[in-house]
């Protein structure tokens, strides 16, 4: 097999002279008959850099020229525009040599790869009568930089059938393609050929399938490949503690750098500390956090950027915003990714005035990433109006926005109930594209379901198509529960269970659309198919939601066998069996269990009251439900809220303490709303007091002018 005329003078964009001349001097147009140049004359031009006058040099030159003049020419070809000086090159070398070196042929595919011509590499690969594994190794690795790694696969493939013995420097190349075109299967297979071939040991390759494995996510093959190399340098355990971290194994990955630092002589790299603080950050690690931060300390990397900026980010998003805000401070060089961690920790911990402090005091030019991460700040808070305005802010700001940008403002539309402007994000969306995007047609959904535009949201609902998923069914499902169309989302879980498989927040929110409509019916059966099918029931979430439906259903017993289940039991569980008990009448139960809670050791909060006000009032319990109130603030840290308020009205006026009920007003810290002196005033006519009945009826009057006045008249209303 040849190499034809005709390919080399299709490769050839620019005619050879027929006579090889140069100008006299840059500026003149006159071309003259040049003298026959010599190798030297040509490495000197290469040696300044001159590569257009080293080939014109080499086309005025006697052949044969020596090897390395070709090979010095093909080397230093490296970008596209050396592209026609590489043709040109390799034009010459096969013109004048009628069987030139594979090596020479090998650099000229290299060179094709460097000017990013794949096409001219692989033309003259087909076209090379003798191949070696140098030349299946260029052409690999050609593949490989221009990211095709599919095409190296296949490469690889026919070079194994054709009988070349892959070598060392070929399976790196065709292992990080594997990584690359994610190719599990075909990396188990070159796992075999390196056992195989005694290759498993080496320190390069293990590192290469520790990599590939954890790209394809096989993170069990990755480790297991990892254990079996001898002695694993710096790069081994960075690539694990990597592979684990974006394998979505945060705790693994810290568990590996440990073991790096118990294990390991060399040096770790920064790029190894800094993954592993961002994988104990994923987890809440401040303790593991710290060591790290000490060990960086040690080895003299607390000062590089990266590691400086996980540090900030680990601290912060452990709650230690102190800490990180110390070494931000110290920090003497902050770029836009240091300031952006910041500022995102703040504003993460619900500290948003702090963080959009920062954010105005910024002396770099804030990237979208800040932007977003200030306006999540915000969302997260639930200061929904401001959230809207930075929005607005923002847009003038940046030129482009994202999928996390819409998203976001999509999330502020949805607390503040606003259509208006969600519609708008909606046209936007489809204006520029994102309606391909999965988190933002999903915020879309929500933001229509709690809208209340539910016929929008099922029309959107079914145009996403093939791209719904479990949180695209939970939206709809949670629009239609949260405005009391209990039945429709009864009906969309049926749907789902075709389409995706539920999960907790399906089941906790399916569970609240009965207790809505008292489907206890439907309810059992959802209970008994998450039985059925090994779901999840153990969890706080789920048994919260089913006490509060077996309560309001009037299956006291059924809500305490959940209740009573193995499993934790957070303030939630506690508080929805509590509010279950006061509001089947058992108020004798509420106590009770306040008082287990208190030595479980678990928290208060102003939920917990209000289940004991109820069951205080259901029971008439006066004495005890005034002793819990006044408990509140001074023993238990909790604030009153308006509600806790009305149920002591409540309470003192539904079992007839007038005069408490009296005192208790005066005393109250704001005045009396309507529904309170309207309370009274029922209270008052039920007991007929007329002197507190009068002054109710005056208070309701003075809260309501322009109504029809109220008098107060025992056993009668009377306008």
């Amino acid at each position: 097999m040849g190499i034809s005329a005709k390919s080399l003078l299709n490769r050839l964009v620019q005619n050879i002279p027929r006579r090889k001349t140069i100008p006299k001097n840059p500026n003149s147009t006159t071309i003259t008959t040049t003298t026959p140049s010599s190798p030297s004359s040509i490495l000197a031009h290469l040696d300044s850099g001159r590569l257009s006058r080293a080939v014109s040099a080499l086309y005025s030159s006697r052949p044969p020229l020596p090897p390395s003049i070709y090979a010095r020419l093909f080397a230093i070809c490296i970008s596209p525009s050396s592209l026609v000086p590489a043709r040109k090159v390799e034009f010459h070398l096969l013109s004048t040599i009628p069987h030139p070196p594979t090596f020479l042929l090998n650099r000229a595919i290299e060179a094709y790869s460097r000017c990013g011509s794949i096409t001219d590499a692989r033309e003259l690969f087909d076209e090379m009568p003798h191949r070696d594994g140098g030349t299946w190794n260029s052409m690999l690795a050609s593949y490989s930089t221009s990211g095709q790694p599919d095409e190296a696969l296949a490469l690889f493939v026919l070079m194994h059938e054709d009988g070349v013995r892959a070598n060392e420097v070929t399976l790196a190349c065709v292992l990080g393609c594997c990584a690359s075109a994610r190719a599990h299967a075909l990396a188990r297979q070159l796992h075999g050929l390196l056992v195989k071939g005694g290759l498993a040991s080496n320190v390069v390759l293990g590192s290469s399938l520790v990599d590939v494995y954890g790209k394809c996510l096989g993170i069990l093959d990755a480790r297991r490949a990892f254990d079996d190399i001898p002695s694993p340098n710096a790069v081994s355990w960075n690539v694990l503690v990597r592979r684990n971290l974006e394998a979505g194994e945060p705790r693994e990955a810290v568990m590996a750098f440990f073991r790096a630092i118990t294990e390991s002589d060399a040096p770790l790299l920064t790029f190894t500390f800094s993954s592993a603080l961002v994988a104990c950050a994923d987890v809440g690690a401040l303790d593991e956090g710290r060591q790290i931060h000490g060990t960086a300390i040690k080895s003299d990397v607390e000062g590089d950027r990266a590691v400086a900026t996980s540090l900030v980010e680990m601290y912060a998003k452990c709650g230690a915003l102190g800490d990180a805000r110390r070494l931000f401070e110290r920090t003497p060089s902050r770029d836009v990714v240091l300031w952006t961690s910041i500022v995102s920790g703040y504003a993460s911990r619900g500290r948003v005035a702090e963080a959009e402090a920062l954010f105005v005091e910024m002396p770099v030019a804030k990237s979208l990433v800040t932007w977003n991460a200030m306006l999540s700040g915000y969302v997260c808070a639930s200061r929904h109006d401001r959230a809207l305005d930075f929005a607005f802010e923002m847009l003038r700001a940046v030129t482009e926005v994202d999928h996390v940008s819409l998203r976001l403002i999509l999330n502020a539309c949805a607390g503040l109930a606003c259509l208006e402007i969600g519609e708008q994000v909606h046209a936007f969306v489809y204006r520029h594209g994102y309606d391909s995007n999965r988190s933002v047609n999903n915020a879309l959904l929500d933001m229509y379901g709690k809208c209340g535009a539910l016929r929008s949201a099922e029309s959107w609902f079914f145009a996403m198509g093939c791209q719904r998923d479990r949180v695209s069914w939970n939206s709809l499902i949670s629009g239609f529960a949260r405005h009391k169309r209990s039945e429709e989302a009864l009906d969309v879980f049926v749907e789902m269970r075709r389409e995706a498989t539920p999960n907790e927040v399906t089941f906790s929110t399916i569970f609240a659309a009965c207790a809505n409509v008292f489907a206890l019916r439907e309810g059992k059966q959802i209970h008994a198919y998450m039985i059925r099918n090994n779901f999840e029931t153990g969890g706080v979430i789920v048994r919260g939601a089913l006490v509060d439906m077996y309560s309001k259903c009037r299956c006291l017993d059924y809500a305490g066998k959940v209740f009573d289940a193995e499993g934790s039991r957070d303030i939630i569980l506690w508080n929805s069996f509590m509010l279950g008990c006061a509001y089947n009448g058992r108020g004798d139960m509420v106590l009770d269990l306040f008082e287990l809670m208190q030595n479980e050791g678990v928290r208060a909060d102003n939920v917990t009251f209000m289940a004991i006000l109820l069951g205080c009032i259901c029971e008439g319990f006066v004495d005890a439900g005034r002793g819990y109130f006044d408990r509140m603030s001074g023993e238990f840290d909790v604030m009153p809220q308006m509600e806790h308020y009305e149920c002591m009205i409540e309470l003192f006026g539904r079992h007839g303490r007038m005069g408490e009920l009296e005192e208790f007003v005066n005393r109250m810290p704001f005045d009396a709303t309507v529904p309170m002196w309207t309370r009274v005033f029922d209270c008052c006519r039920e007991y007929g007091d007329s002197r507190l009945g009068e002054w109710a009826a005056k208070h309701l009057n003075e809260s309501n002018p322009a109504t029809i006045p109220v008098k107060f008249d025992v056993g009668n209303y009377s306008n």
